[in-house]
């Protein structure tokens, strides 16, 4: 019977399956974030019932069919648990344009993609607003002069702001910045010109914030160039004095990750600390005779790690790379084996259940894809005693084999979600990770301990000539010819089918590994078939961008950079806007474009064609309409042209009816 052969292969996973756990309820999340309405009380309550009922279960049955209930529970908790997740951190959103005096309270301090300070703030006071209704928080950039004012963390300032709501995806299906808000409790995001005004300075609350943003002036006082900016971004996570052009080289050279305090950066200081920390209770005779030296190290260890989350400032990719840290440090603990994928399962666990949201981002993806490979692949190695001699040569292949596994590992989603790939990242990687590791994070460590003290001068200055090696590095790799590779985005089915079957590969015992390896080869087949759309319309209106032979046409030259930026990348076209422009048709098409007050309300139309503007167009025209009136209720639009006519594709009708969404149709 079918029943009894599931049953027989699952017996032969036993010991195997717990990594599971964590990709079924991974799986319930996704089909949570894929609904196209929210799930009703009825359909939670159900929900539950199976998640308990499944439980029950599994621990009444036979082992052989036990893990199929296990897996349903999980599935029907990580849909109930991210629905409660998305309602715990509601928060009112803008409504509408919002132009006016703005209060609040600096909580973080960033640049925008333009290169423009950028401030979020809580404690919100907008005008003619009551607090029921005012955003939680606000994301305002700095474009005008600021009189030398700099903004600090827990400073409250007040400043006259263009506001208005969280926009959707640039096209449908794309990435949803309205749910990154939603869950980031931000309300309205905008723009000043004008000077920002010191309201009060800080004088309580925010000592973390503070201290990581006094932290990182130090350590520019030090370094004041862009190493300084680099160095204050690894040790505190301030990446505000990092220019665009540093940004770019880094990202194309594929050594961003150095940037972002993640896994690289915390397996690196625990490490660290645990080695020094071994080596000096070595050195104490007796001591490892008389006390676990090395638990006291990992201790230690995973102590370091908590405080380096919190100097950084705890956002989700440190706060992912700490609990994967301190999953590895506990385990060695509890004299459990720390490079094992229950240990990175255990961590995907608490991950998820923490920010099950984070699913869906580019660095959760990237990093257990990196950190799952890596553990499978040299925990092979070491049970089949490959890594047991240590030597040179085994060092140096293990430093390149790891940058190559995890490249690989994480290609396609940096592919799939930034719509390049660094064809030279691996060369950069071996240039400058070992360095990373030998020399800028001890000194960091070391110049953190040394800075009460005003010693720390000598140490930074030799973490600076790490430094400006990988920025050397970074920019000799992207100004090679073809060092960047652009790729077109995927269907969205592709990348869930894509890392089922991965996991497959990596987590199956048995022939089944061939299967995901073929259904690998497939969904990379599906990838190159994606169908772009034909025709794209931004949300507002003030952007067309169509399908031609040479590429994607858009409809102006400048103005809507960052729609026309995302499109040309989902395309996986490297042109600018401006040269996609001189693509538009100089003769009449079906697609017609008006812009301005005076030429909406004159414009004409036949049957058949498309009529797309910025300001609202007459009703009774006989072709197709899209201006601001029709768009607000359907968001960016794609249009895919076939013989037997268009298909419709609006952003509204992907994301649904969602609590991300509510406010539209307010």
């Amino acid at each position: 019977m079918p029943f009894n052969g599931i049953g027989t292969a699952l017996l032969a996973q036993r010991g195997a399956l717990l990594p599971w756990g964590p990709v079924c309820l991974g799986i319930g999340i996704g089909i949570y974030f894929q609904l196209p309405t929210e799930p009703t009380s009825t359909v939670q309550i159900l929900l539950l019932a199976t998640a308990i009922c499944a439980t029950f279960a599994a621990m009444r049955t036979s082992p052989a069919i036990s893990p199929l209930f296990w897996a349903m529970a999980l599935i029907a908790f990580g849909s109930l648990w991210a629905g409660v997740r998305s309602h715990w951190v509601a928060a009112p959103v803008l409504q509408y344009r919002y132009y006016g005096p703005v209060e609040g309270r600096v909580t973080a301090i960033d640049r925008s993609s333009s290169d423009a300070l950028r401030l979020t703030l809580d404690r919100v006071v907008l005008s003619r607003h009551s607090p029921g209704k005012t955003p939680a928080r606000i994301r305002v950039a700095l474009h005008g002069e600021q009189n030398g004012y700099r903004p600090a963390p827990g400073d409250t300032v007040i400043l006259t702001a263009h506001l208005l709501p969280p926009s959707g995806p640039a096209e449908p299906g794309g990435f949803d910045f309205q749910r990154h808000a939603w869950f980031q409790r931000i309300g309205a995001v905008g723009y000043t010109r004008t000077a920002v005004l010191l309201l009060q300075p800080r004088r309580a609350g925010l000592p973390i914030v503070a201290a990581r943003i006094a932290f990182s002036v130090r350590v520019q006082a030090v370094l004041p160039d862009e190493s300084g900016a680099f160095a204050a971004a690894v040790m505190t996570g301030d990446r505000s004095a990092m220019g665009q052009s540093t940004l770019q080289a880094l990202r194309r050279s594929n050594l961003a990750h150095l940037l972002a305090i993640s896994g690289l950066h915390m397996g690196l200081v625990a490490g660290f600390v645990f080695a020094l920390i071994r080596m000096i209770l070595a050195l104490i005779p007796g001591a490892g005779l008389r006390i676990a030296v090395k638990k006291i190290a990992a201790l230690a260890a995973l102590t370091v790690a908590a405080g380096y989350l919190i100097l950084s400032g705890g956002n989700v990719a440190t706060e992912r790379a700490f609990v994967m840290v301190a999953v590895f440090l506990l385990a060695i603990v509890f004299d459990h084996r720390a490079l094992s994928l229950r240990a990175v399962a255990v961590a995907a666990v608490v991950v998820l259940l923490l920010r099950p949201e984070s699913l869906l981002s580019p660095g959760f993806q990237m990093s257990f894809a990196a950190t799952t490979a890596l553990v499978s692949v040299f925990s092979f190695l070491r049970d089949s005693g490959w890594l047991a001699g240590r030597t040179l040569f085994q060092r140096v292949f293990a430093m390149f084999l790891s940058s190559a596994v995890a490249g690989a590992a994480t290609a396609p989603f940096a592919a799939a979600h930034f719509n390049q790939i660094a064809v030279l990242g691996l060369p950069a990687n071996l240039l400058s990770v070992p360095l990373m590791g030998i020399l800028v994070i001890p000194a960091a460590v070391l110049a953190t301990l040394l800075m009460p003290f005003g010693a720390e001068v000598p140490v930074m200055w030799l973490m600076g000539l790490g430094l400006r090696w990988i920025l050397t590095v970074a920019r000799f790799v992207s100004e090679q010819d073809g060092a960047v590779r652009m790729v077109q985005s995927p269907d969205w089915r592709v990348l869930p089918v894509f890392a089922l079957a991965a996991l497959v590969v990596m987590l199956w015992r048995g022939r089944g590994r061939w299967v995901g390896t073929m259904t690998m080869i497939i969904a990379l087949i599906l990838w190159r078939q994606s169908e772009r759309p034909d025709l794209l319309i931004a949300e507002d209106g003030a952007l067309v961008g169509m399908m031609t032979t040479k590429g994607r046409a858009m409809s102006k030259e400048n103005g809507s950079g960052f729609v026309a930026a995302i499109w040309l990348e989902n395309d996986g076209d490297p042109a600018p806007q401006i040269k996609a422009a001189h693509r538009w048709p100089e003769q009449k098409s079906v697609v017609q474009v008006v812009s301005g007050k005076k030429a909406a309300a004159g414009a004409t139309c036949n049957k058949g064609e498309w009529l797309i503007g910025n300001n609202d167009i007459a009703q009774n025209l006989p072709c197709r309409v899209f201006d601001p009136t029709r768009l607000r209720a359907t968001g960016s639009v794609a249009v895919y042209f076939s013989d037997t006519g268009p298909r419709i594709v609006t952003a509204r009708q992907l994301a649904g009816d969602r609590p991300w969404t509510s406010f539209q149709s307010q």
